[in-house]
């Protein structure tokens, strides 16, 4: 154990807090005297009565007054009380299948890319698909292109593990790192476009680099408050429940659903791609078509945003159920926190789970639309393209800024599912009304591990695509002799490397934000249990002091 492992213990159950604290659970809590920190010196002050709770409703000043949290507002679990699991901590009175509608039609849509992955696969296997790198296949992406996810899914996988495994071992550094190769990447990727002609991913990666730059630069005031708060939670990660088996287990199953998808994609290619040489498709092209081809396409990928979106939402709220445990219960924690929180979101939370992620996947999806057709306006030259490249561009960071504001919001919702098991609509709007009216928001904003993490997973992401650039123009494929699958495959590549990345390192966002929702909505537990971390937040932020308990 380091000089820091009390960050996330509570300091053990024999060190008294450095406030003096009067407070019981006797259905509401109540406070004594409470230390203030001011310019570098600890004050008295007298806190509102029931550390600013009554049971719900506004007050006078216009502010939304929050009941305690069941169940540890009204009856917590005592040190050595072995009786208390898990989901006797955080009981559900009438626990129900929420949003069940959302549920059953993504299981509808699953089966759906079952039956059309089958098909394709089916095709690929008795069609004319090549038999390795270099094959004569002229009408369709084939082997040669199977072999190129093969290798992005390789690379993704790798990067993902030791992008984790920085974190894990250096978390001051590691902020500096990711913004450092994110600028690296991005300036030399789009000097090599440049160079190499490929003017539209060249302009855009060096806007991507300059706005990365500005980004790195507003970073640095901030970086020491979120170390702090990586550290407490990879601190807690190395202790409590099995966070790290959750990450390995879900980033599995994301690389082993990529290779799915990838073949399946090629599948799609070779079974109804027109040509007379394709052996699936009769006279005249009878039985392929470019437009079941786009919808195929247009089905599968949006069904993979959702199941990967689905996937990482689900480790999200799994890890959040087990960093809910550790605020609240740090001295008696729940043996059972992983495997119960894994059964609530795999059961009740699961359509709740599904619905945030139909959202996201929609987004996302559409911009996977625009990053197509970007491309592909790029390559048709002329200021036609130039005037196309630049419209799409523009609508793609429009999604981009509407897909943070909903994975904002679904985030911190997430984590009062794991603990409270409401409808998604209902966690949604309390957490978001939680987090204005609490200041949480301000949390938020001076954590940058969020956009930190975003940025890791985009390297990540563009590391494929430029993997797969740098495949075709090596292999030089029959069927992109015009370069026109170049768009598409570069955007696949990219789709795979940046989501595997993405559900890798979601447990380390997962416990702040975590901290920060448990923080709102019971405070006096991070003032009374955390006292080391409470002070250590206070001394690198000092307006946590109004953010957690003045409210």
């Amino acid at each position: 154990m380091g000089e820091n492992d009390n960050y996330y213990n509570g300091g053990g159950n024999d060190r008294a807090p450095p406030q003096q604290y009067n407070g019981q659970y006797n259905g509401q809590q109540q406070y004594g005297q409470q230390q203030q920190y001011n310019q570098g010196q600890w004050q008295q002050q007298q806190p509102p009565q029931n550390g600013g709770y009554d049971q719900g409703g506004y007050n006078q000043s216009g502010g939304y007054n929050y009941g305690p949290p069941p169940p540890y507002g009204y009856n917590p679990p005592q040190a050595n009380d072995e009786k208390y699991g898990f989901d006797q901590a955080f009981k559900i009175e009438k626990p129900k299948y929420n949003d069940l509608w959302a549920g059953i039609l993504f299981l509808l849509v699953f089966a759906g890319y079952v039956a059309v992955s089958v098909i394709a696969l089916r095709g690929y296997a008795a069609g004319n698909a090549g038999k390795g790198i270099y094959d004569d296949n002229r009408f369709s992406i084939n082997s040669n292109t199977l072999i190129l996810f093969a290798c992005a899914l390789g690379s993704a996988f790798v990067l993902s593990i030791a992008y984790l495994g920085l974190a894990r071992t250096f978390p001051k550094a590691f902020i500096w790192v990711t913004g450092i190769l994110n600028l690296i990447f991005a300036f030399g990727t789009a000097i090599y476009y440049l160079y190499k002609k490929y003017y539209s991913a060249g302009i855009v990666f060096l806007i991507f680099a300059v706005f990365t730059a500005f980004a790195f630069w507003t970073w640095i005031p901030r970086i020491p408050f979120s170390a702090l708060m990586l550290r407490t939670s990879i601190d807690v990660s190395k202790k409590y429940g099995h966070v790290y088996i959750v990450s390995l287990v879900g980033g599995l199953l994301a690389t082993a659903f990529g290779a799915w998808f990838s073949a399946t994609l090629v599948g799609v290619y070779v079974r109804w791609e027109p040509s007379r040489d394709n052996p699936h498709c009769g006279p005249n092209g009878a039985n392929c078509g470019k437009g079941t081809i786009i919808g195929l396409i247009v089905f599968i990928t949006f069904a993979a945003y959702w199941i990967t979106e689905w996937l990482k939402n689900t480790i999200h709220t799994i890890i959040c159920g087990v960093y809910g445990a550790w605020y609240f219960a740090v001295h008696n924690f729940p043996k059972d926190a992983t495997r119960s929180s894994a059964k609530r979101a795999l059961t009740y939370s699961f359509g709740s789970i599904a619905l945030g992620s139909l959202i996201v996947a929609i987004i996302q999806f559409l911009r996977q639309l625009c990053s197509v057709a970007r491309q592909q306006s790029g390559q048709d030259g002329g200021i036609g393209g130039f005037i196309g490249m630049a419209f799409f561009c523009v609508l793609q960071c429009l999604l981009g800024i509407i897909e943070w504001a909903v994975e904002f919001v679904n985030r911190y919702a997430y984590a009062h599912i794991a603990l409270y098991g409401k409808k998604y609509i209902s966690a949604a709007k309390d957490t978001w009304k939680m987090i204005k009216d609490r200041g949480i928001d301000a949390l938020v904003n001076e954590c940058l591990i969020g956009p930190v993490l975003s940025f890791g997973a985009l390297f990540v992401g563009y590391a494929c695509a430029l993997l797969g650039y740098i495949y075709l123009q090596v292999t030089k494929p029959a069927y992109n002799q015009g370069g026109g699958f170049t768009p598409v495959v570069m955007a696949f590549a990219f789709l795979i490397g940046f989501q595997i990345a993405n559900i890798f390192t979601t447990p380390i966002s997962s416990g702040i934000e975590t901290i920060f929702v448990a923080a709102g909505w019971d405070p006096s537990v991070m003032i009374k249990d955390h006292p080391e971390l409470y002070q250590e937040m206070v001394r690198l932020y000092p307006q946590v002091q109004q953010v957690i308990y003045d409210r």
